[in-house]
């Protein structure tokens, strides 16, 4: 029989230490699941800290007196409340995903499950570009305002405000690429069967 016979029925070749090829394979996907756990934790808790970080973003400014104030707030702006709820729905699918993680850990071989997280985790990527992405941009016009459209800077009087909400973008866009990492790791993982 050829070996290239041999490898298609699922019988791999020795090497030199008497692994069979197929043996090798299920360490290296071992090996990507390993970090596929790891890379898991990392987007948890970037988006988790993304989402307590604007959820609990407000600044009061007061103005002439004490009786009346300005304040900025997370919820005012619609497009900060979809980056809160959009962030709290991929973290909490990322505990849940935490488990097949374990599962793949185990069992190396596993098809049918690696192909459903790729799908939700395309999802939950999509969801999360859209919410980092939109908050950005209000994020960008609060620093620089719009003249054409009379929107004023709103960062020289609430600096605070403004100072958290630009760092709770960091965790979400790494939260981003990780998703990103985590397809590329399950297809590469996935093509090696």
């Amino acid at each position: 029989m050829k070996a290239g016979a041999a490898i298609e029925l699922g019988r791999g070749e020795s090497n030199s230490k008497g692994m069979t090829s197929t043996a090798a394979r299920a360490g290296v996907n071992r090996g990507a699941s390993i970090l596929d756990f790891i890379l898991r934790i990392v987007a948890f808790l970037g988006t988790l800290v993304s989402a307590i970080a604007m959820g609990t973003t407000r600044e009061r400014l007061p103005f002439f007196t004490q009786f009346l104030q300005f304040r900025a707030e997370y919820d005012d702006l619609p497009t900060f409340t979809f980056f809160v709820v959009a962030n709290s729905i991929v973290c909490a699918y990322l505990v849940f995903s935490l488990a097949l993680s374990v599962f793949h850990i185990i069992r190396s071989n596993a098809k049918k499950s690696r192909i459903i997280l790729i799908f939700f985790d395309t999802a939950m990527l999509a969801l999360l570009t859209a919410g980092a992405s939109a908050a950005a941009a209000i994020v960008y016009l609060a620093h620089k305002g719009n003249a054409k459209a009379n929107w004023f800077a709103i960062c020289q009087q609430f600096n605070s405000f403004c100072e958290r909400i630009s760092g709770s973008l960091i965790g979400s866009f790494v939260g981003v690429v990780v998703f990103i990492l985590l397809i590329l790791l399950s297809a590469a993982a996935l093509s090696r069967r």
